[in-house]
């Protein structure tokens, strides 16, 4: 590759200028800026609750009440991140900057509708309802620290941009 001066690589840009413009100027950033931390607060207790129904066989309908807030939440978070994505990226999922989180997400979608599946039908009991949960709550604060990675890289270029 060829070297910048100093011969550091060029750092990867996650916004264009034009995209950072659309970023800042849509009202969808403001929605996911809300809704990712109400999500994460929903998840907390959520997780509180199926924690205590598989340690203490209490709170069935408690945890699953929550479970199924949080999957509503979810729903809500990935659909208007699709629109967000759209707005600034021309693409409504798989975007290059987001391509992975993308990717995870579709991970993380699949268990929550898994849960439903199990409590709709009740193929799966409850405490491997539970189990659905909790592995859809592993795979989202994965997916969670992944957008928080790239939110930190988007202040860090724009930084560097303001310093330039």
């Amino acid at each position: 590759m060829p070297a910048e001066s100093g011969g550091a690589k060029k750092a990867f840009q996650l916004y264009t200028p034009e995209e950072r413009r659309r970023r800042d100027e849509t009202i969808w950033t403001i929605v996911q800026g809300v809704l990712a931390p109400l999500q994460f607060l929903v998840f907390l207790v959520s997780l509180g609750l199926v924690v205590r129904y598989l340690l203490t066989d209490v709170g069935y309908t408690a945890a699953t009440i929550s479970i199924v807030i949080k999957t509503l939440v979810l729903y809500t978070i990935m659909i208007t991140g699709a629109i967000w994505e759209k707005v600034v990226f021309g693409k409504y999922l798989f975007a290059p900057a987001f391509f992975w989180e993308d990717v995870f997400s579709m991970l993380v979608i699949f268990l929550h509708t898994l849960y439903l599946w199990a409590l709709l039908t009740g193929n799966i009991g409850p405490t491997g309802q539970m189990v659905i949960a909790l592995a859809a709550y592993c795979a989202y604060v994965i997916n969670a620290a992944q957008f928080l990675w790239k939110l930190r890289m988007a202040r860090l270029q724009g930084q560097a941009e303001a310093v330039a």
